[in-house]
């Protein structure tokens, strides 16, 4: 029993367990291949109170991050990193109900946990990626409306977002000190979407590039204060950087049981692979790290929920679980020989689908910038 959840919590995730089997592990393989996960399972999700489920009533489901973290670590644990849930109600949704209007909320929010709208996160660019001040989309007010242009790319969800939050410049001179975060609409003139990048990994999560040319939005888009994004994005970084965390370590643990179920089952030159020495010290040493990594996150999701997660603890979390599950599944792979390498076998998507989150939320060389300013 992991002490950071309660009952509720743990009744939920036989809930969200029962979700995966029924509506995503039929189905998912033809995801893979479709390179977009269908909208319909975003309002099923809805509908089972899966989506927002942490963002308080009236506009979410009014329970905690625990919650959260529930569906996070048991699509990560059943090898589905491809959906892209927690982009939406772990880091769109929380953006809105934390600096938005009333009207805002009202506007967005229950249909986004009712699964009818699809949010996404519009931050990086192709020259900008963790350098705000790098940032090239310009935001100009012109009367009661702003005058968007500018390119994002590799955003999750793109495809079938209906509401993108867009990161933008209102005062160039001021470098990441004049960004400003905007609520985009899909379907406005001026709005455009690209088809699918082809990734090597998380193939079902639709990523796409996003374009903006003399878009006129209305004033009321603007998300909060104008120029105060930087701000915005440095208060919010640290429950992101915990939510990529706890995907890495659950799929870690989810891949470390099926690979010891393989192996048992696997012989080479007449022997068991899980008899032999090596194998049982890989599994011995992932078993090892992933057990040590649990306690700690779990210890982050406590201050979390508490409100007392700071950035620096954030990013050791992140840097950490990215990197050790980065590392044990290769090993991991290796245990399958020649069939590690075929699709068909989930520890190769895992394998694939990992490489991503030690770039999400920021790299592992900023992660340790951050970490390494506390030495300054």
């Amino acid at each position: 029993m992991r002490r950071v959840f309660r009952d509720d919590h743990e009744l939920f995730r036989d809930q969200v367990r029962r979700f995966i089997a029924q509506e995503i592990a039929p189905h998912y393989a033809a995801w893979e291949k479709a390179g977009v996960t269908p909208a319909s399972l975003w309002r099923r999700a809805g509908e089972e109170g899966l989506l927002n489920c942490a963002l308080p009533e009236p506009y979410g489901l009014g329970g905690d991050f625990g919650h959260a973290a529930v569906v996070i670590e048991e699509l990560a644990r059943a090898n589905y990193l491809g959906i892209g849930f927690s982009i939406h109600s772990d880091m769109v949704a929380p953006y809105v109900d934390a600096f938005g209007t009333e009207a805002q909320k009202a506007r967005w929010l229950p249909a986004m946990t009712r699964g009818e709208l699809i949010g996404a996160l519009a931050l990086t660019e192709p020259g900008a990626g963790s350098d705000l001040k790098a940032i090239r989309s310009r935001a100009v007010r012109d009367g009661d409306h702003y005058v968007l242009n500018g390119q994002k790319t590799f955003i999750t969800n793109g495809v079938n977002a209906g509401l993108a939050i867009v990161l933008a410049s209102t005062a160039p001179d001021l470098g990441a000190r004049g960004l400003s975060l905007f609520c985009v609409e899909a379907g406005l003139p001026g709005y455009t979407k690209g088809a699918p990048l082809d990734k090597i990994g998380q193939h079902s999560q639709d990523t796409c590039e996003l374009f903006f040319d003399d878009l006129r939005l209305p004033a009321d888009c603007l998300l909060g204060q104008e120029n105060a994004a930087f701000e915005y994005l440095t208060r919010e970084l640290a429950r992101e950087r915990l939510a990529i965390a706890l995907r890495a370590a659950a799929s870690l643990e989810g891949m470390l049981e099926e690979t010891a179920e393989y192996i048992r089952g696997r012989k080479v030159f007449g022997r068991r692979v899980i008899d032999y020495q090596n194998s049982r010290f890989i599994l011995a040493n992932a078993r090892a790290q992933s057990v040590m990594l649990r306690v700690f996150l779990d210890d982050c999701l406590a201050r979390l929920m508490a409100g007392e997660l700071d950035a620096t603890t954030a990013a050791i979390a992140k840097l950490n679980a990215t990197e050790i599950q980065g590392k044990a599944l290769d090993e991991l792979l290796q245990l399958y020989g020649g069939y590690g390498y075929m699709a068909e076998y989930g520890i190769g998507r895992a394998w694939s689908d990992a490489r991503a989150l030690r770039l999400f939320g920021g790299t592992s060389e900023i992660m340790r910038e951050i970490i390494g300013r506390g030495f300054a």
